[in-house]
């Protein structure tokens, strides 16, 4: 674990490109030492309803959300939040300055007593590094 989902309205998906978000968003968590990469994963989803403040349909969204197990510091949880929410203000800067659109980030941490998992991906890392 972590996991990073990118939710967003589907209208900008005409402006954006979502796999050069998807690639920013992940590059920019795999660099935070607080998050190791044989767990990391990025994912988008678009909403096709939705409405966004009045509702007019020009207006956008995309919420970010970091699901990560118990255990890091409130400031590493921070730091990492903040770098990952500023990656994302700075993929949309251009974007911004000329459609209306509601950034958000949020980091999630989960109960390991209610959560299950398995992976070999860290096996086949390995594998491929030797």
């Amino acid at each position: 674990m972590p996991h990073l989902t990118i939710e967003y309205s589907k209208n900008i998906e005409n402006d954006i490109e979502i796999n050069d978000l998807v690639q920013a968003m992940h590059n920019s968590a795999a660099s935070i030492d607080a998050l190791p990469i044989g767990g990391l994963r990025t994912r988008a989803v678009a909403r096709k309803h939705f409405l966004v403040a009045d509702g007019h349909s020009s207006n956008t969204f995309v919420n970010v959300a970091l699901r990560i197990a118990p255990g890091r510091s409130e400031g590493i949880k921070k730091e990492a939040g903040e770098k990952l929410f500023l990656t994302l203000k700075k993929f949309f800067s251009e974007f911004s300055d000329s459609n209306p659109v509601a950034l958000s980030f949020e980091i999630q941490e989960l109960d390991a007593n209610l959560r299950w998992k398995d992976s070999n991906i860290r096996e086949h890392m390995k594998k491929r590094s030797e």
